[in-house]
């Protein structure tokens, strides 16, 4: 019996609701797919952006390090606290503005290197994790090229390696040879 003009056909409707549920999977499917590129995309910027605040940080403990050593009796810091007010002067004395937090771990604790003097010498990060930049590292941190891990990012003052021997004074501004007259 033919159907009545106007009334839908069961058998078609069936197939127009399977092709919607089918269109609807894929788009869900795609929706997912884009998720997790984005979300690996933004790990990785986010990952490149602790690098950046490690290094800077890590920078700012070596410069602290650096003016400490230079600005008393070429001794290192014996704690971290000395780089906050250096205790060997009577006034207050800041080589670091506050302690700063590794952003590798989120905590406080940081690696010490030991100097020769049994001071702190150097800092660097407790994280084990692979770092992303590899190369194109500045000048002071060229010994990062090719680390492992970011333990291996070690923030170290050594007078030696600055072509500065340990009992030169380098506070001193450099003079201006003067021109002689003919």
């Amino acid at each position: 019996m033919p159907a009545a003009p106007g009334a839908r056909n069961p058998a078609h409707g069936n197939k127009a609701r399977g092709f919607t549920y089918l269109g609807v999977l894929f788009m869900v499917a795609f929706m997912g797919i884009g998720l997790a590129v984005t979300g690996a995309v933004w790990r990785t910027a986010a990952l490149r952006d602790k690098e950046a605040q490690l290094l800077y940080i890590g920078g700012q403990y070596r410069q602290a390090i650096q003016r400490y050593y230079i600005n008393g009796l070429r001794l290192y810091p014996q704690t971290m606290d000395d780089l906050l007010r250096d205790p060997r002067k009577p006034g207050m004395e800041r080589y670091l503005r506050k302690r700063y937090f590794d952003p590798m771990t989120g905590n406080a604790e940081w690696g010490i290197v030991k100097g020769p003097d049994g001071g702190i010498m150097g800092v660097y990060s407790l994280s084990q994790d692979k770092p992303i930049k590899v190369a194109g590292f500045k000048l002071p941190d060229r010994a990062f090229e090719g680390a492992a891990h970011y333990s291996d990012w070690k923030f170290v003052y050594d007078p030696a390696a600055q072509g500065m021997p340990a009992s030169t004074v380098a506070a001193s501004p450099p003079t201006m040879p003067q021109a002689t007259s003919p």
